[in-house]
């Protein structure tokens, strides 16, 4: 989706996220485009260009004369640093002003870690990351956290999070004060993998989108009308405690009882096998299971997505998106996942919501939500009013 519209390009941050969008620019295309005076674009790209947001080089003239000048965004000014975490593994990454994926690392976590426990690795492995990729003296612009459940912006913190113990309104952001002066963004986990997947990933070029998370938890992130939908509290999206009578008044983590994540979350998967015997330890564990051919693993599977599809039909209902993307862990079993999924959405939906509907794997894998939690962070960092303020005198 593009990050700016031309009829508000006014401002340096306007004339920026131009930039941004297409790449590079020529200063006359830039004129077109706003309807910006040579003046009044010079100015403006002065202002980018000292603080090396935009580099100028020249093209080469196609039939002689001199060549035009390109100006172009730096996608090389700064890193932004990223951690998603999630309920048996955090994963790290570096990033570019892009987005792009610089250096990644895993940690593994075993449950009922709280964040006095995983958050300083968290900060020690990501400033070792960034020295290790060669990136320690270049200026880190944000950092992205993303967390499975509703989390609080302002508060810095979760509010509410069954997939990880004892995290609700613990502030996170200190933690990061001594790894970057920089502003610290927290984010859904299915909501950033959304942004990813809509802005690079398998739903680019759809304004209307829904992506499921399906790991330890069950989750969504919801892309109407070319925009990402928090909801009223941030709470948008979290479908993985639909009550389905298929639960059957099963106890869930939320401390409710009868929500689809009792039958159909990776926790459920982990601990029915586990039950039968089977040396797992989470959803990974039971993807891997299933590729080698451990029947009991491939029917848990295939089950879920049945369960997941039954109650996703209503949302594909009420919201008609164009696809459907499956990310989180269980799309290293996608084909055996949406065999179950395919099932019951299409027998529950109407035909006319699913008539063009796409069900895809996401594009991603395993980067979305690091990749999705550094685009979170630089349109923070990087948008309209954040770059007007850093030009304007205080």
């Amino acid at each position: 989706m593009p990050l700016f519209r031309t009829s508000a390009a006014t401002s340096v941050g306007d004339l920026y996220a131009l930039i941004r969008d297409k790449r590079e620019l020529t200063r006359a295309e830039i004129g077109k485009l706003t309807g910006l005076s040579r003046t009044a674009v010079t100015a403006r790209v002065r202002e980018l260009t000292s603080r090396a947001l935009v580099i100028e080089h020249e093209r080469a003239p196609s039939t002689g004369g001199r060549p035009a000048t390109l100006l172009r965004f730096n996608a090389d000014a700064g890193v932004v640093l990223s951690a998603a975490v999630g309920g048996s593994r955090t994963r790290l990454g570096v990033c570019n002003l892009a987005g792009e994926l610089l250096a990644s690392a895993d940690i593994d976590q075993g449950p009922g870690l709280g964040p006095a426990d995983l958050m300083p690795e968290v900060v020690t492995r990501l400033d070792l990351l960034r020295a290790e990729a060669g990136y320690r003296g270049a200026r880190v612009f944000g950092v992205g956290l993303s967390l499975p459940g509703t989390v609080d912006q302002a508060r810095g913190s979760s509010v509410d999070t069954p997939v990880l113990s004892g995290w609700d309104g613990a502030p996170l952001i200190p933690y990061f004060r001594e790894l970057a002066d920089a502003p610290v963004v927290l984010g859904n986990d299915a909501n950033v993998i959304a942004l990813a997947e809509w802005r690079i990933g398998a739903g680019r070029g759809f304004d209307d989108l829904l992506v499921i998370k399906a790991s330890t938890g069950l989750g969504a992130g919801i892309i109407a009308g070319g925009a990402l939908q928090r909801g009223a509290i941030r709470a948008a999206g979290e479908f993985g405690h639909n009550k389905t009578a298929a639960a059957d008044a099963r106890p869930c983590r939320c401390g409710n009882i009868g929500c689809l994540e009792t039958i159909a979350g990776g926790w459920a998967l982990v601990r029915e096998l586990r039950e039968e015997g089977r040396p797992v330890h989470n959803l990974r564990d039971v993807v891997e299971l299933a590729h080698a051919g451990d029947a009991l693993a491939r029917r848990v599977i295939r089950e879920s997505g049945r369960h997941v599809g039954e109650v996703l039909a209503a949302a594909v209902n009420l919201l008609n998106p164009a696809a459907l993307v499956v990310a989180g862990d269980v799309a290293g079993a996608y084909d055996i996942f949406v065999a179950g999924l395919r099932e019951t959405l299409y027998g529950n939906a109407t035909a006319l919501a699913t008539r063009g509907l796409e069900v895809v794997p996401a594009h991603l894998g395993e980067r979305g939500g690091v990749v999705g939690s550094a685009l979170m962070v630089l349109d923070h960092v990087l948008g309209a009013q954040a770059i007007d303020a850093l030009v304007t005198p205080s």
